[in-house]
């Protein structure tokens, strides 16, 4: 919470009960299982209400406005739903299904974006300021209206930018560069620029650690199949590898 203005709203926290979920159980073994399903379930609303009370704390002293809604059920089928009027969703990149209670499926985050909840915003566990945005822009249209979106939210007006091309024409990537930086100054940014001739999905997260990225943003270039072919094969890497935060939108 930043303004004094902003309004929070559809911040959701899942109390699930599906606790079936257990595999099997050997024979005597029953209560024991419901004995760990109902701990599991009794941790699970602790740390929910632990969360709410800091999160609401946290509002109520920037002087946000903030709605709270407690979901049961599928956590991806809800937020999918709730994506639909909001501006932004915030999300941790791994445990959307933490504490035990649900198994966790595959690539959930990839999910979310597959689903069209965009423009999101993952977070790692780290509590760390954006003060230096790194944006990673292939020349596409996905990669253009990610770096558009990011720019009109204004999220971080304050931060350090650098947009980064990966490609092995340096022309090239220096033509990418000088328009995506004059749609910044545009918009009153004063974004750094840097062609890298080398494969962006081995080289984006080595890149951003080294110049200490808080954040990167990053578009989607479909090549394939299935996730892929929403996400592109690097996008779907960083998701699965980055421990800085990671702004999608398309």
């Amino acid at each position: 919470p930043q303004s004094q203005n902003s309004e929070l709203t559809g911040v959701t926290l899942f109390d699930a009960e599906r606790l079936d979920d257990r595999g099997i159980v050997p024979i005597g073994a029953g209560a024991a299982a419901r004995e760990l399903s109902e701990s599991r379930l009794t941790t699970a609303t602790e740390i929910i209400e632990a969360v709410t009370t800091i999160f609401r704390n946290r509002c109520e002293q920037a002087g946000i406005a903030y709605t709270t809604f407690n979901e049961e059920g599928d956590p991806l089928t809800s937020l999918t739903s709730l994506a639909r009027y909001h501006d932004l969703m915030v999300v941790g990149f791994q445990g959307l299904f933490e504490h035990g209670v649900i198994d966790e499926p595959d690539d959930e985050l990839a999910m979310l974006v597959q689903e069209g909840v965009r423009p999101l915003l993952a977070v790692t566990n780290e509590d760390r300021p954006v003060e230096r945005v790194l944006i990673a822009y292939s020349g596409s249209m996905e990669s253009a209206k990610t770096m558009k979106r990011f720019t009109q939210m204004r999220l971080w007006p304050d931060a350090t930018l650098r947009v980064v091309t990966f490609h092995g024409d340096e022309e090239i990537g220096a033509e990418r560069l000088a328009q995506a930086a004059e749609y910044l100054q545009a918009h009153d940014l004063d974004p750094s620029t840097e062609c890298i001739n080398a494969p962006p999905h081995d080289n984006l997260l080595p890149y951003a650690a080294d110049w200490e990225a808080d954040l990167i943003v990053m578009g989607n270039s479909a090549k394939s199949l299935l996730l892929r072919k929403i996400l592109g094969e690097t996008a779907l890497h960083v998701m699965r590898n980055s421990d800085r935060a990671l702004f999608l939108a398309q």
